[in-house]
């Protein structure tokens, strides 16, 4: 059982809270509104009199029988004169407290900005997850550079790093590309661990736009890739041997009208 309930909250006696509610707009509004219907059905009542006077004072002189029934009439007729003044008073009173609830039940800007911060998640936070990520995916890909047989360059806006197993794989993959600081990254990761570099600045920009990371060569530059490997491994076996590596082919790719993105 709880009994913090029955401690006294003081702020509910606060004499300032009630005055504040009786003067606030609110109050001011409702306060106008009462005196208005007031002095309507005053007015109509006041002025069913006025035009009923002389039949109110005949009632004395007539019949017993007669003014009763006459009466009844004029209490039925005031009660209907009455009771559209209130239906007068139901049809500008009702739209307006209709507008009042729903304004309302409105949300201001900053509870919209709120609830959809709590519905999909505070944008801040999903950005610094999305940045994460990023990151996280940039340091997976330039883990993958080392293992890459080569990498093709733009030389300096694009590089892409390639890597091929004959046992495994159909074509040669993309193991890592990117432009400007990446590619300038990825080149200086593969110095350090003696990838070979070759500059086929066409080559570079077809791989780079039309192949995904993780994804095979396509077919229309395999040709234009199998001359890059070939020569790497003709420089990697003169490298062993100590002969004299051969000199680079020249790539000519056969870019399409409009490479992807």
């Amino acid at each position: 059982m709880s009994f913090g309930v029955l401690a006294p909250d003081f702020s509910r006696l606060s004499p300032m809270t009630g005055f504040g509610r009786m003067f606030s707009v609110r109050g001011v509004v409702e306060l106008a509104k009462a005196f208005a219907k007031f002095g309507l059905i005053a007015f109509v009542a006041s002025l069913f009199l006025w035009l009923k006077r002389g039949e109110l004072l005949e009632l004395g002189g007539e019949a017993t029988g007669t003014a009763i029934g006459h009466a009844i009439t004029l209490s039925g007729q005031a009660l209907l004169a009455l009771a559209g003044s209130l239906a007068f008073i139901a049809a500008i009173d009702v739209p307006w407290q209709l507008f009042q609830h729903m304004k309302q039940l409105r949300m201001t800007r900053q509870e919209v900005r709120d609830e959809m911060r709590e519905s999909e998640g505070n944008p801040e936070i999903k950005g610094k997850i999305r940045q994460l990520q990023q990151d996280m995916a940039k340091r997976r890909m330039m883990s993958e550079v080392p293992k890459a047989d080569v990498v093709i360059t733009n030389p300096t806006h694009f590089a892409v790093a390639l890597r091929y197993d004959d046992k495994r794989m159909r074509a040669p993959i993309v193991v890592a590309k990117g432009a400007d600081e990446v590619a300038a990254r990825i080149r200086e990761i593969a110095g350090e661990h003696r990838v070979p570099i070759f500059e086929a600045p066409p080559l570079a920009r077809a791989l780079f736009r039309s192949v995904d990371l993780n994804r095979e060569v396509p077919a229309n530059l395999y040709v234009a890739v199998a001359q890059v490997l070939t020569y790497v491994f003709q420089v990697k076996a003169a490298w062993k041997s100590g002969a004299v590596p051969p000199a680079p082919p020249a790539i000519e790719v056969p870019l399409p009208p409009e490479t992807k993105h």
